[in-house]
Order: C-alpha cells, then structure tokens, then sequence
C-alpha cells in the first residue's frame, strides 16, 4: 500500500485515478490545484507522485521540482496530453520513473503504478 499524490486539472481525471488506485489499497489524495497539493506535501510523506504537465498556474515539471525538495525518495509518473521531446527530456531530468500520454486507462495506470512502486521497493 502507498500514499500517492494525484495532480490534474481536470477534477474528473483525478476522481478517476482515485478510485482506481484506492481498489488497489493505496491511499491516494487528489488535487486539482497545484497550491494544495504542495502544500499537502509539505507535511504529509508520499511515495508516489502523479502529476499532469499542463496544469492552471504552473507545469508539472515545476510541481514536481517542489515536490522532489520535499520528498527526494518520491517516485513520479508524469502524464501529458501533449507529449513533445522537450517534456520528456525534462522529465527525464528530474528523475521521472515514467511518461504516460493521456488518456490513461485503467489496466495501463495499474501497471504503472505497480512498476513504479516495485522500483521503490528496490532501490
């Protein structure tokens, strides 16, 4: 079981992503405004982070920059709905564990998460 953070815009993808991951045991927190989701981080331990590149105030990337200050053990899956080199390489950068383009499905986020978890476990 992890705790694993969800960012999107997008309330419904968020939604999505919780349900789908809470039947898997994890304890998952969604957001949809990357201020809260900082902000939660700060005091709360994660070990997986899900974050979407295009978000209202600030990209992805620069979420997941905060969020590896706070947590720099944290794994990270990036999404995107527009995926272009210069976002994976990026990503790639700042240690992200995997690169999904949009829209996930449910086998696709399941597995991902499993892999990514599973490289936690590992290291």
């Amino acid at each position: 079981m992890a705790k694993i953070l969800a960012l999107d815009d997008v309330l419904d993808a968020t939604v999505l992503m919780g349900k789908i991951l809470k039947k898997k045991g994890h304890v998952v927190h969604t957001f949809t405004e990357e201020d809260d989701a900082i902000a939660f981080a700060r005091t709360h331990p994660i070990d997986l982070a899900i974050l979407d590149i295009k978000l209202k105030k600030m990209s992805g990337i620069e979420v997941l920059a905060i969020l590896k200050e706070e947590h720099p053990a944290m794994r990270t899956i990036v999404l995107t709905g527009y995926p272009t080199v210069e976002t994976a390489r990026e990503a790639i950068g700042l240690g992200v564990d995997e690169y999904c383009v949009k829209p996930i499905d449910r086998v696709e986020l399941e597995e991902k998460v499993a892999k990514v978890l599973a490289m936690k476990s590992k290291s």
